[in-house]
């Protein structure tokens, strides 16, 4: 039985990941600073440490005594980024590097979370680890450096990583109300409340969304394959679902109407990626179909 640290713990991935660490039967710490997770979302049996990553005497009190630490905790907002870049890079980058630093001083591995954010607008589709990283905003680009600081970390300390490329999370515990919510969330949301679907330009944007429940399968695979070259992996379905699509599902349930708006500057217009390196390295795909992921939410 191992002891865990999960950063950002009580939020939507973290709490989750806490959760199925527990059922298999090892030990969860969690420190978390709950500007956007919950207390909540807390598993009973986990160990809590209320503290920013960017404090080290927090981070120093989270990091004894543990076998390994899956790192979560981040502002996790593209518009965010955008709007306020040396804010979130102090806890998206700084703060990662902190996190980085003390498992390193702790000998411990690290499996933390990359973003498909770093692929941008490339259309080299299904998106693979090795396609050129096209940073669009600033959480893009922190994302791409934590895995270079990962590489270079590795490299001179000798110190094992994992880093996970997460597309389009969904799942229970996604905060709708959360501006850095998911369209499933919100468009859960506003059908459940009867209210109009927004659906901005023609909705064939198209995204991999999968499923959190998988994720944390993702995760718990990799920390048995940290390692000091800091490999990397998309974690993906490799199918693709257009917003109307998801529109048409929640309406078809809830009823209500979906309209259409201009669409957004800079929107991605598809991205799906490809599941092979985490099955080839990880021994892990995706299991829970869309329909059936959705099903979870009602």
């Amino acid at each position: 039985m191992a002891l865990f640290l999960v950063t950002g713990g009580a939020g939507f991935i973290g709490s989750h990941l806490a959760d199925r660490l527990l059922a298999l039967g090892h030990r969860v710490r969690v420190i978390d600073n709950l500007i956007s997770g919950k207390r909540h979302n807390l598993p009973r049996e986990a160990e809590f440490v209320e503290a920013d990553i960017r404090d080290p005497a927090g981070l120093e009190r989270a990091f004894r005594g543990v076998d390994g630490c899956f790192h979560l905790a981040a502002i996790a907002s593209v518009q965010r980024s955008v709007e306020a870049p040396r804010e979130t890079g102090d806890v998206n980058l700084m703060g990662t590097v902190a996190v980085f630093d003390a498992a390193c001083r702790a000998g411990v591995p690290v499996v933390y979370a990359s973003s498909a954010a770093i692929y941008g607008a490339n259309d080299d589709l299904p998106l693979a680890e090795d396609a050129l990283p096209q940073p669009l905003s600033p959480y893009a680009a922190d994302k791409l450096s934590n895995e270079l600081y990962a590489r270079a970390l590795g490299a001179a300390r000798t110190w094992p990583s994992f880093g996970l490329r997460f597309f389009n999370v969904y799942g229970p515990r996604q905060d709708p109300h959360s501006p850095y919510s998911g369209v499933v969330s919100i468009f859960l949301q506003r059908a459940v409340a009867g209210r109009d679907l927004i659906v901005y330009g023609d909705g064939a944007q198209s995204r991999d969304f999968i499923h959190v429940q998988d994720v944390t399968r993702f995760l718990v695979a990799a920390m048995e394959k940290a390692d000091p070259s800091a490999p990397v992996a998309n974690v993906c379905t490799g199918r693709s679902t257009s917003v109307t699509e998801l529109a048409t599902l929640l309406v078809e349930r809830y009823g209500g109407r979906i309209v259409h708006e201009p669409a957004r500057p800079g929107d991605v217009r598809r991205s799906l990626g490809s599941p092979e390196r985490a099955a080839e390295r990880l021994g892990v795909r995706a299991e829970i179909p869309f329909r059936d992921g959705l099903a979870t939410l009602f």
